[in-house]
């Protein structure tokens, strides 16, 4: 296998499209949403991305069949007269993981850019999620862009540009497409869910796909989202209680000694 292989379904002509991210990370927020957005518009898949920067395994189906592990790409084409749609044709990376070495991450990245350059993209909008290490109840949608004329129009959709956040910078594909698009002309915003980083986080997903939609301009049903945050805010009340647990005998400890 070539460090990269990209297999083609179908080479489309798209109108002015929009590239959208939405690889796993912290609490799968991006994959999620991504996702989400890809199944609610009906996407068409129109490339598959092998690659050796992959883990080195296969997934296995419930009906026993395996493939190897990948990257997906599908477009949306959008529309003036439809109402919900959006205007502007949409590409989707999505996929089961990102490269695992430095080295990968960027020839990876550099490939899509190479395929979004040829396919005249001029906006990059990555998703990801902030890990806070604790229990979120609501929340916040954090962006960083390539310019201050993008922040100003993501402010205006919700998004916090809060100082010295995220601390750490962005790791992986939702850093380098945008640091590596600039050097090729297309302008470009994160959008980072807050999350705990302890769970897939479809809450998390949900308000990152608030914003993302208004800034697309498209509608969806968040129905499937809402039905997995009630699932998952269940396993998180079980944490929250062993939490609480460990905390109030850790107090009892305390007082036992100071006595």
């Amino acid at each position: 296998m070539d460090r990269i292989n990209i297999t083609y379904n179908e080479r489309p002509e798209l109108k002015d499209p929009i590239f959208i991210e939405g690889l796993p990370g912290v609490g799968n927020v991006g994959k999620i949403a991504a996702d989400h957005l890809k199944d609610e518009l009906k996407a068409k898949k129109f490339a598959t991305v092998h690659s050796r920067h992959f883990p080195p395994q296969v997934l296995v189906g419930d009906d026993g069949v395996i493939r190897l592990v990948n990257n997906e790409m599908y477009y949306h084409r959008g529309s003036n007269s439809d109402k919900g749609k959006g205007k502007n044709d949409i590409i989707f990376l999505v996929g089961d993981y990102q490269g695992l070495s430095p080295e990968g991450q960027y020839e990876l990245a550099d490939a899509m850019l190479d395929l979004a350059v040829h396919m005249k993209v001029r906006r990059i909008f990555t998703l990801g999620g902030y890990g806070l290490g604790r229990m979120v109840e609501k929340p916040r949608v954090l962006g960083a862009t390539t310019n201050h004329q993008l922040k100003k129009e993501m402010m205006g959709h919700g998004v916090v540009f809060a100082e010295g956040e995220p601390g750490a910078g962005i790791v992986g594909a939702s850093g380098l497409l945008l640091g590596l698009g600039e050097m090729r002309g297309i302008e470009g915003v994160c959008l980072m869910g807050e999350t705990s980083g302890y769970f897939v986080d479809p809450n998390s997903a949900r308000e990152v796909l608030r914003v993302l939609v208004k800034a697309i301009g498209v509608e969806v049903d968040y129905g499937a989202l809402e039905a997995k945050a009630e699932q998952v805010e269940k396993l998180t009340s079980r944490f929250k209680d062993l939490e609480k647990g460990i905390q109030d005998g850790r107090k009892q400890e305390d007082l036992n000694y100071i006595g």
